[in-house]
């Protein structure tokens, strides 16, 4: 399937000029044979850019650096928006920095990069929580691929405020899991604007949502189905066949024209573009599962038609299976300590993000909440303790790779962000001590080097339109 971007079609180019000047039916068809259709991959491209900041240097800070590492007394520079460099200062190392460069002396605080969550809801299920916000689910139809979340995004939402404030720089916005495929998903800065466009993360691959288990059979048993988990797996397995098929239709299209032979293009069908997109390794499967069994048939079901589930969300079960998912290069989204609230949710434990990252797999923290989301630092906090009470010896820098590196490589946007190293995107929390700890604020906030947030300047901090008259300064906070 040609998804390079789209172009105007000389065929309507001819068609508009035969109002005007008349055109041969000869050239008419030369014209069209000219014109190959394509479709537009990226058809409401991101408008967002970053605020202004200045170069900057922290120093005498702890550093995490989102992959495993920790400097005792550290310095960073960011300018222009990048990191340019990061010393041990304690081991001799130290910074060229120009003159005029701000200096922020960080004793006795920490400084990580900005905490990404990568399974929120934000804007899709905004506060306050009514049904007339209530915008995250297509229920319509077990399969709504032809749905993305970032039509329902309403930027008002004063969350993204409150994540702010608690450090979280970047995130992704899904669907919720009522469907079997519930649609695309997008990656936000979370720099607060106007429209949905201007915090959309430049260069982010688009996700798709997808949901086993409980949720679809109990929207759909009642209306045709599936109202059983083998029903839900015989959806999955329909839907990436018609998938290819439609694949398949596209090519012969493409092989036809290659040709020479003039061929009528396929009707585009937006529901199997995106799945074809999963196919085709464009977009990335996150997928709403929480027990051991249905993980491992639904890595099955990828094998079976060669695509990759990128993230099984929530995944409460993932300690039975770290090594399945580490063979398969899966990453787990998980929480804390959320467990038990209905039944494919009831076998879980404390340890599990711990279990799972000891194992050798790909472990991340996630919120799935609007309160959650607010003090992420600390939910990564409480499964790093409840592993090291089991035995689980990880470092506070190792366990750091739960909120940065690693749900960065599940976003597909690592290359640009998550990490605290060179030539990548400036998005750092500054703390006021170990963000481990329930007394631990973010001090700064900074995306792309811009001062995004800053606690003891409550007159920057952002206030969406929908709170203005409604909330006193300070209380957004």
């Amino acid at each position: 399937m040609n998804i390079k971007p789209s172009k105007l079609m000389l065929a309507m180019a001819c068609f508009c000029s035969l109002v005007v000047t008349g055109c041969s039916n000869d050239d008419t068809q030369k014209q069209n044979q000219e014109a190959k259709v394509a479709i537009n991959p990226d058809p409401y491209p991101s408008t967002y850019t970053p605020i202004p900041g200045e170069p900057t240097v922290i120093t005498n800070v702890t550093i995490l650096d989102g992959i495993g590492n920790k400097i005792e007394k550290g310095a960073i520079y960011f300018s222009d928006g990048k990191i340019v460099a990061i010393a041990d200062t304690e081991g001799g190392e130290s910074l060229d920095i120009p003159k005029g460069t701000q200096t922020i002396d960080g004793s006795g605080k920490w400084l990580t990069p900005g905490i990404i969550d990568n399974h929120s809801h934000l804007g899709v299920y905004p506060s306050p929580s009514t049904h007339s916000h209530s915008d995250g689910n297509e229920m319509t139809s077990p399969v709504t691929a032809q749905v993305w979340a970032e039509h329902s995004v309403w930027p008002q939402d004063p969350g993204f405020t409150r994540a702010l404030a608690g450090g979280v720089t970047t995130l992704q916005i899904l669907p919720g899991s009522a469907n079997l495929v519930g649609g695309r998903s997008v990656v936000l800065k979370n720099l607060p604007n106007r429209t949905m466009q201007s915090m959309k993360f430049p260069g982010a691959p688009y996700g798709m949502k997808m949901a086993c288990g409980e949720n679809p059979k109990r929207v759909y048993g009642s209306k045709g189905g599936p109202m059983t988990r083998m029903g839900n797996v015989a959806g999955y397995r329909q839907a990436w066949a018609d998938a290819q098929d439609y694949m398949r239709q596209w090519e012969r299209y493409e092989e036809d024209f290659d040709a020479g032979k003039d061929p009528t293009p396929p009707k585009r069908n937006l529901k199997l573009e995106t799945l074809a997109g999963v196919l085709s390794g464009d977009i990335l499967v996150h997928m709403h599962c929480y027990r051991a069994d249905e993980m491992t048939v639904m890595m099955d079901v990828m094998k079976e038609f060669d695509y990759k589930i990128g993230t099984f969300h929530h995944a409460v079960e993932a300690y039975k299976i770290a090594d399945k998912l580490k063979e398969n290069n899966v990453c787990s989204a998980m929480w804390a300590d959320w467990w038990g609230f209905k039944m494919e949710a009831y076998d879980g434990i404390r340890e599990n993000i711990p279990a799972v990252h000891a194992a050798g797999a790909c472990a991340i923290v996630h919120s799935d909440s609007d309160l959650g989301i607010q003090r992420l630092n600390q939910e990564a906090a409480k499964a790093w303790s409840d592993g090291k009470r089991a035995g689980l010896d990880i470092s506070i820098a190792e366990a750091w790779v739960w909120l940065a590196s690693n749900p960065a490589k599940s976003l597909g946007i690592f290359d640009k962000t998550g990490s605290l190293e060179a030539g990548k995107q400036a998005d750092i929390v500054l703390w006021s001590g170990n963000p481990f700890s329930t007394y631990t604020k973010a001090e700064h906030v900074y995306i792309d080097g811009g001062l995004a947030y800053s606690m003891d300047e409550p007159t920057t901090w952002p206030v969406s339109d929908f709170e203005i008259g409604q909330v006193g300064e300070g209380d957004s906070k």
